[in-house]
């Protein structure tokens, strides 16, 4: 009998589904994890001080002298981050995200809830790392310049299918750029 047509293009597309018992077998040794956990902080690097200079320079020539206390907010933000992600480490050492955390510690609502913002940060991310680079691309090639926002929602298509493969077929799609 035939198979139809759909599976196997999802197949062919998402990867072969996976039990919940061979998500253990899926964990990532550290190399390629951290292609996937760092590149959100690599790009906040790579575009966040450009773009807070732009709209202090939009406000004006004054508005420039709040780039150090600006400055000053982020570290202590990183350092409230930091310490947050090394007490949960320390609480969850086989592994424990947001919705983990707040399902076990506050319930199943506000789980789905740090969830749902997870959903919504990594898209943002994604979309602005995306037209940043995508803008770092044209400026070395400005025959891309008409092409910027097509070629950031190919990258955020491609992105998105990546992270639809699974999370080690993620690693070794993000290794690559990172």
């Amino acid at each position: 009998m035939n198979q139809p047509a759909a599976p196997a293009l999802f197949r062919w597309l998402f990867g072969r589904p996976l039990p919940k018992t061979a998500a253990a077998s899926e964990r990532l040794a550290s190399v390629p994890a951290l292609p996937i956990l760092a590149s959100d902080a690599l790009s906040s690097v790579a575009y966040a001080t450009e773009a807070a200079l732009g709209v202090l320079v939009l406000a004006g020539s004054q508005a420039l002298r709040l780039s150090l206390p600006i400055t000053l907010a982020i570290l202590v933000l990183i350092a409230i981050v930091v310490a947050s992600y090394r007490q949960t480490i320390e609480a969850y050492p086989q592994g424990g995200g947001s919705y983990v955390v707040a399902r076990e510690n506050l319930g199943t609502g506000p789980s789905l809830l740090a969830a749902a913002a997870l959903l919504v940060d990594y898209t943002l991310t994604a979309a602005v790392s995306l037209m940043a680079g995508t803008q770092a691309l044209s400026s070395l090639w400005p025959a891309l310049l008409p092409y910027e926002v097509p070629l950031a929602l190919l990258l955020l298509l491609l992105v998105g299918w990546a992270n639809l493969r699974g999370l080690r077929e993620a690693g070794q799609v993000f290794t690559i750029p990172t």
